[in-house]
């Protein structure tokens, strides 16, 4: 496991979704290689689908760039030791507005 506390960046969440954000990441990093950050992300993905339902993204690297739109109050960025977390959930309005263009 890496060491050390989950820093939060940036976030809109509630403080009980981010402890449960960061305790995910923790969990999620004593069952997978550091290295395996598809795994770590899954898992953390998986969580929160759980338990908020569905719709989460999740992003874990030590180099990342995105661009994206979430819903209200769901979205963290933080970072434990050399990996960064981004997680969020879809934003549905855009999914919606997005198809009402394309059609």
């Amino acid at each position: 496991m890496l060491e050390g506390r989950a820093r939060v960046e940036d976030t809109d969440m509630p403080a009980r979704m981010q402890d449960a954000a960061t305790s995910a990441a923790s969990r999620a990093l004593d069952l997978f290689d550091v290295a395996d950050c598809r795994a770590i992300a899954g898992h953390i993905k998986t969580e929160f689908d759980k338990r908020y339902g569905v719709g989460w993204q999740c992003v874990v690297g030590a180099n990342f760039g995105c661009f994206f739109t979430h819903s209200s109050g769901t979205f963290i960025y933080f970072s434990m030791e050399r990996l960064s977390f981004l997680l969020f959930k879809a934003a549905v309005v855009a999914a919606a507005a997005a198809a009402a263009v394309a059609s």
